[in-house]
């Protein structure tokens, strides 16, 4: 008899985002008139860089020649890449990475959901709440996260972020293990400063702790203060893990291509105390489950890098921000309180009159056409938050405003 892995079974209901399209589906059907507007999934709409483009027809030529052709590529990636990446993420903010300690995968969530396998069962996490939903429900599938009561899981620490604490978390009260932190924030769209940053990173020298630092949108970083790479910090290679992203920076989300870095300096333990290195241990998953980026893709993502591809992604990012603004300064004049918008392509948004998360769903569905995310879905301190893209063309971002306007009876 095959059991399953009944950790799986105590996930709640669908996937955030899978139950978002169940209902829209079903308003669909029974509006199929209806002009949909979506601002909910943080899915890109502009085109790939052209660099990028040109630089994959490159790589599908040399597939179709003896000398140029390529089989199964590094298990980390290939040397092209990671230099680029190295030279240009890191080094030319005076950071200091080593050429092996990056991993080139198929994107930031496989990376963020599966790097809790290097973990034991046993290690308490902490989350920033609200939060990616990855975090939390790849370790209730893994067994770490305790019973799902009331909203929450009995053996994860909420770390709350909301308008009253200025979205700043405050450390945990009690020690934990591991500790996903999301900067800039998805979904609330917002920051911390170095100074912020490097209470975190002491903390985590102090408990032996991992910090897992998602980065996925540090090209949105427009002020001075906030720092694009944890590792800006003194003492963060020694704790944290870094999450990057072509997705979002240079519309890769359908391409696939992402990367993490682990410091040879980061250590985790046995259970005798024994210190261990996690970038080989890493590296030695990778190389049992995953057979690495196709070197098409590759070659697209370092494209990114180049004169033109640097130019056509900053143009990119740009329009998003523009969009983020459009909607920002659209619901603030009539109102509505919102955060985020700045350093990141999405609009946290307090619901009026403090409506439920999913009612407002509903009603912004229904009233105006528009598709947003329930800030309650991601974690039970975003009720009462609603979360908005600026990943639309402009066209349907300033419609969706001006729908705001003029359909919402609030």
């Amino acid at each position: 008899m095959a059991i399953v892995n009944e950790n799986h079974l105590k996930l709640p209901g669908n996937y955030l985002f899978a139950e978002i399209g169940k209902r829209v589906a079903v308003f669909k059907e029974q509006n199929p008139s209806a002009e949909i507007i979506r601002l909910g999934i943080g899915d890109v709409t502009r085109p790939l860089p052209m660099a990028c483009i040109d630089a994959m027809h490159k790589a599908v030529d040399d597939m179709s020649r003896i000398e140029t052709f390529k089989g199964y590529p590094e298990y980390e990636g290939y040397d092209f890449l990671i230099n680029k990446i190295v030279e240009n993420d890191y080094q030319k903010r005076g950071i200091s990475i080593g050429y092996d300690e990056v991993f080139v995968s198929d994107g930031a969530k496989s990376d963020t959901a599966n790097i809790q396998e290097l973990f034991g069962l046993n290690s308490r996490i902490a989350v920033t709440d609200p939060v990616y939903p990855v975090y939390v429900d790849s370790n209730v599938m893994a067994g770490r996260t305790g019973e799902y009561i009331d909203g929450k899981w009995t053996n994860v620490t909420y770390l709350p972020c909301t308008a009253e604490n200025g979205f700043v978390p405050e450390l945990p009260k009690e020690k934990v293990d591991l500790i996903y932190l999301c900067l800039p924030n998805n979904p609330t769209g917002t920051t911390l400063t170095k100074e912020q940053l490097k209470v975190w990173v002491d903390y985590a020298a102090k408990n032996k702790s991992i910090i897992l630092f998602d980065s996925a949108y540090e090209a949105f970083i427009s002020e001075k203060d906030v720092p694009h790479s944890i590792y800006e910090i003194e003492g963060a290679k020694e704790v944290a893990i870094e999450f990057r992203s072509f997705s979002k920076t240079a519309g890769f989300t359908g391409t696939r291509c992402a990367y993490m870095v682990i410091p040879k300096e980061l250590k985790a333990y046995t259970t005798d105390g024994s210190e261990i290195g996690l970038n080989r241990l890493w590296y030695r998953r990778q190389a049992t489950k995953f057979n690495g980026v196709s070197y098409i893709v590759q070659r697209g993502a370092e494209a990114v890098y180049s004169e033109e591809g640097q130019k056509q992604v900053k143009e990119t990012i740009s329009y998003y921000l523009t969009n983020a603004s459009i909607i920002k300064n659209g619901l603030e004049s009539i109102g509505i309180k919102v955060f985020g918008g700045v350093n990141a392509p999405y609009i946290w948004m307090q619901t009026p009159n403090k409506m439920d998360s999913w009612a407002f769903f509903d009603k912004l569905l229904n009233e105006a056409n528009i598709v947003g995310t329930p800030g309650v879905g991601f974690g039970p301190s975003g009720q009462g938050y609603f979360r908005l893209t600026a990943f639309g063309s402009k066209e349907n971002t300033q419609a969706a405003v001006e729908r705001f306007k003029t359909r919402l009876k609030v």
